[in-house]
């Protein structure tokens, strides 16, 4: 009997945040695709990760604005998590010339603030472009969030680069 094919979908959630360091609340839709073996309650008991993203400087008050997401754990590169919520990657140069995630420009760098033991260990393309910067420093296009197995909180400082 051939397996078939459904979409599984969760209602949006925000997640909002009281600080005025918040830029705006981004809703997430969250899609699942299976096989018609998987029940619901399967899919919706894997690992989360929580995702925040500091905007690349502070406002006037020294905040930084954040942007949130998540993502099931171990599936999804952050520069995939980034794109699909329109989270701000790539500084100026960056959104010009990239190399479309395949690890050869690190023009995608990040800074990994909190949560760097939910993330894969860096790869040889980070050790490459990476060697001179701190090691909380990871190329996005290189980082998976999760292992399949965790959930947690990453904080993530985009455009490390133009801190002051």
């Amino acid at each position: 009997m051939a397996a078939t094919s459904s979409l599984f979908s969760f209602s949006p959630f925000t997640f909002s945040h009281s600080s005025p360091s918040v830029k705006t609340n981004r809703s997430v839709r969250v899609s699942v695709s299976s096989n018609a073996s998987a029940s619901s309650s399967e899919i919706a008991s894997k690992p989360q990760i929580e995702l925040e993203f500091l905007g690349p400087k502070p406002k006037d008050d020294g905040t930084y604005p954040v942007d949130k997401a998540a993502a099931i754990s171990g599936e999804k590169l952050l520069r995939s998590i980034m794109l699909d919520n329109k989270i701000e990657l790539y500084a100026a140069y960056g959104k010009v010339m990239n190399c479309s995630g395949v690890g050869n420009c690190g023009t995608c760098i990040v800074e990994i603030v909190d949560g760097k033991e939910l993330l894969n260990e860096r790869t040889n393309a980070e050790n490459r472009y990476l060697k001179k910067k701190p090691e909380s420093w990871r190329l996005a296009c290189q980082t998976i969030v999760g292992n399949k197995e965790n959930s947690g909180k990453v904080v993530v400082q985009r455009l490390p680069q133009w801190k002051k």
